[in-house]
């Protein structure tokens, strides 16, 4: 049947003077590719001489689907301006047929040529459009939908000299900095407006495989953030936030994880916001499912963001299982962060040597497996330093720094429950999400970002990490507004043809 169905195409455009003006002009490709096989052929085959013919090869049917691309996406408006709709409606606006104009847009394939129909807006004021370019995708008027998502996964990880080195060696596409910027942004505007929704769809499909799991324990959604300093122009170093919602199985171990991140703001705001309202729609749609509540855990260090975060936003959320009642979320201070202060606390009262480390070593194992470490902590603390050698002035302040750092999150550091309960004790996954999110691309050596210029990557790159890019970039073609006909041609015979109602 499939064969059967090729033959009756391949007879049909074969009779159509279109299609031989086609061959005629793939004709030199064919020629040249021709003569490259026989010429490979001709001698016995070296890595030099396979090098060079896979090279040549790809590089003519590279230039073969350039003339494939730009003879089919210029072959589907109408020849004739009269056979092109009086008026179309294009997001509101009424607007006007105009004469066709060229214009450059990079493919897979390497630059074509698309002429195109302008049409103007009715109403002064408006931008002019190309229906063409509408139809296509055509992104910010320089790329196709396919290019525009290459020059986007790029700029994830590399830098814009990067990008445009990489268009010209795989693409044959020569842009200045201003063009891969304005698709990057381009890009960016399109698939931002998709990344919650991409993201809940993630978390909800985890959270299901977690509930399937085998284990002990309920599963667990653990929410996390940080802030991480980022080099800004001309303003020097600001701190920017990151937040991840990761899910544990029934046995404890992490399933995945969704990533945020925010340029440097005052107040880490929009960060706030777009991780409340992820949660939130995470929680509700798991609920209206009919699934028990996961348990619900916030692991960060003790900074003051993340601490205002639980006690104004966290604590007060609505509980969809208990309505009119809070949703029982439990802070886990970060053991590791702990234990730095544990740290402190040993050389402050040993010095640095064996018998600090010792003492360090017992209790860390202290704080992590026995229920009411910390209070046995604090009680040895207080016997040494009430009872051992005199402290100089600067281990005093560093004592008593770390001791009131270590009573006053106590209550946030029942290490031995949270790992009978099957959660995580550690904020290793947000700490990673610092060097992944940020340092890896926004922090390379001499770099300085604009506040704008950072986010259009960031927005990028959380979509990446959260291996939600392709949900996202689907469903933001899928979305993207066409022109509809409010006037069509008129039903007159012009060109030698039926004038067409659509363009």
């Amino acid at each position: 049947m499939a064969h059967s169905t090729v033959r009756t195409a391949s007879a049909a455009m074969a009779g159509s003077d279109e299609f031989k003006d086609f061959l005629t002009g793939l004709l030199p490709q064919l020629l040249t590719l021709f003569a490259g096989l026989q010429a490979f052929r001709q001698q016995p085959p070296t890595p030099e001489r396979t090098c060079a013919f896979e090279t040549a090869t790809a590089a003519i049917l590279r230039e073969s689907g350039r003339v494939l691309v730009e003879h089919e996406y210029n072959r589907i408006e109408p020849a004739c301006l009269d056979d092109c709709p009086f008026r179309l409606r294009f997001a509101g606006a009424e607007y006007r047929r105009r004469p066709k104009s060229p214009n450059q847009v990079g493919t897979l394939f390497g630059a074509v040529e698309l002429r195109r129909y302008l049409y103007e807006a009715v109403e002064a004021g408006e931008p002019a459009i190309f229906p063409l370019e509408q139809h296509l995708g055509i992104e910010a008027g320089l790329a196709t939908p396919a290019l525009a998502e290459r020059v986007g996964l790029w700029s994830v990880d590399h830098e814009q000299e990067q990008v445009r080195s990489l268009l010209r060696r795989e693409h044959n596409v020569s842009w200045s900095v201003t063009s891969v910027r304005q698709v990057t942004m381009a890009l960016r505007d399109g698939l931002a407006s998709f990344r919650e929704e991409a993201q809940v769809a993630r978390v909800l499909a985890l959270l299901t495989k977690a509930v399937a799991s085998q284990g002990k324990h309920r599963p667990v959604l653990a929410a996390g953030r940080d802030g991480i300093h980022v080099p800004i122009r001309q303003q020097g170093y600001h701190e920017g936030a990151t937040a991840t919602l990761s899910v544990h199985d029934r046995r404890g171990q992490r399933l995945g994880t969704v990533y945020l991140g925010q340029m440097p703001e005052a107040g880490q705001g929009t960060l706030s916001a777009q991780l409340t309202s992820l949660l939130n729609k995470v929680l509700t749609q798991w609920h209206s499912q009919g699934w028990p509540a996961p348990r619900l855990a916030y692991i960060t260090d003790g900074g003051n963001h993340p601490q205002e975060y639980y006690r104004q936003v966290l604590r007060r959320m609505d509980d969809p299982w208990h309505p009119g009642q809070p949703l029982a979320w439990q802070w886990v201070l970060d053991f590791w962060h702990a234990c730095g202060y544990l740290n402190k606390l040993a050389t402050a009262l040993f010095g640095e040597g064996a018998k600090a480390s010792s003492w360090f070593t017992k209790w860390r194992r202290w704080l992590r497996d026995r229920h009411q470490g910390i209070s046995q902590i604090v009680r040895s603390a207080m016997w040494h330093y009430n009872n051992g050698r005199q402290l100089r002035k600067g281990q005093t302040a560093e004592y008593w720094k770390a001791y009131r750092y270590l009573r006053k999150y106590a209550v946030w550091m029942k290490y031995a429950a949270y790992r009978r309960q099957g959660m995580s004790i550690g904020s290793g996954v947000t700490e990673a999400a610092c060097k992944t999110v940020f340092t890896e691309r926004l922090k390379r050596s001499g770099m300085t970002w604009s506040h704008e210029g950072g986010q259009v990557i960031l927005d990028l790159r959380v979509l990446v990490l959260s291996a939600m890019w392709h949900v996202a970039h689907g469903a933001y073609l899928r979305s993207r507004p066409q022109p509809t006909v409010s006037k069509p041609a008129s039903q007159r015979v012009c060109c030698g043809h039926k004038l067409k109602k659509a363009a």
